[in-house]
């Protein structure tokens, strides 16, 4: 397939970013489709190359983002004659989704960088779970990509316009499409959000038919599927990695795996933007710094009481809300760290230097 920078996304905000490297003979310009140890498969307009980041840039990174991520757009270097690359600089994200790695750890995780369209992929069966759609899309308006519902497996569903219902009640002016994989319901009508250079990355839990909605999308199947638990419907990680697929009618899909954990990382717009509803009320209470329990005249607890906010939705946002702050002081925390081995590094780089 021939391809131009167009075809693979790029961007008016990339060509100036690249500009600097125009005077760098050999220098070009590719977009990472996948990401294994310690190496990148990139796509360029010679075709594909396996690359690796060159050594100035592991020395000068701090922390995961300052390298690549499935979705960046990346400055290459190309070896004559081989299929082999170096990766000297990553340029600035447009968009970037990120989530906190799961465990202890406190650090970010991106999955997917340079979107444009995000699809939240949500089954219509026993795993059905508004508050965890919620929770991404916090996440997807932190990321500067536009969110769409996408609601799957229609057919399994008796009531599905209800539980769209219950979704738009949240998803205050974001797109939703119900559509079932199986019987090809729904599917043209997410063909408007894929058109040529256009960026869709696929999230959701596991077994809500994210592979199999690439191979329909697509035309045939190029991803693995794999069947859900009988007893929840949750299902397994068939999909094991991030990968940018360039379709045959033009539009590039990101395909992730399946998240069970989704931990939030630095999105208090996103917050904003999921909950303006309550955001709203609040900024109606009497007391600025209204807590929202025992104030007078708090206009989210009358909200609450009258039912115009649904308790479970206030308690959601209250719980993300926590969980924002505590990231805040451990990530500050993880700063000071990067910080002090940043200099440390300084250090033994002029320590190894010859004295003169």
């Amino acid at each position: 397939m021939d391809l131009n920078k167009a075809d693979l996304g790029w961007h008016v905000s990339f060509e100036k970013a690249f500009e600097p490297f125009l005077n760098e003979e050999g220098f070009v310009a590719g977009r990472v489709s996948l990401e294994h140890k310690h190496m990148y498969r990139v796509q360029t307009e010679v075709g594909e190359v396996l690359a690796e980041v060159s050594g100035k840039m592991r020395h000068q990174a701090l922390r995961r983002e300052d390298y690549p991520a499935v979705g960046d757009w990346v400055v290459l270097s190309i070896r004559e004659g081989e299929q082999r690359a170096v990766i000297h600089a990553v340029l600035p994200r447009r968009s970037k989704f990120s989530r906190k790695v799961a465990g202890q750890v406190t650090e970010e995780q991106i999955v997917a960088t340079n979107v444009d369209t995000v699809f939240l992929v949500n089954a219509l069966n026993q795993d059905f779970n508004v508050r965890r759609i919620e929770r991404y899309l916090v996440l997807a308006w932190e990321s500067g990509a536009n969110p769409v519902i996408v609601l799957s497996k229609s057919d399994l569903c008796e009531n599905p316009d209800e539980l769209a219902a219950e979704v738009a009640a949240v998803a205050i002016g974001v797109p939703i499409h119900i559509i079932s994989s199986a019987e090809n319901r729904g599917l043209d009508e997410l063909a408007a959000y894929m058109t040529r250079g256009q960026t869709v990355a696929l999230l959701g839990s596991s077994g809500v038919g994210k592979s199999t909605l690439v191979n329909r999308i697509y035309g045939r199947d190029i991803l693995n599927t794999g069947d859900i638990r009988s007893g929840d419907d949750k299902g397994k990680h068939t999909t094991t990695h991030r990968e940018l697929i360039l379709l045959p009618d033009g539009g590039i899909l990101i395909d992730t795996p399946g998240m069970r954990e989704l931990q939030l990382w630095n999105a208090t717009e996103g917050l904003s933007t999921s909950f303006q509803d309550i955001e709203e009320f609040a900024e109606q209470c009497f007391f600025q710094d209204c807590k929202h329990e025992n104030e007078p005249k708090c206009a989210v607890k009358s909200a609450l009481d009258s039912g115009a906010l649904s308790a479970e939705r206030f308690q959601n946002y209250v719980k993300l809300q926590k969980e924002l702050a505590y990231l805040a002081r451990k990530e500050d925390k993880g700063l000071q760290a990067a910080e002090k081995a940043k200099w440390k590094k300084i250090h033994q780089s002029l320590k190894s230097q010859p004295h003169r």
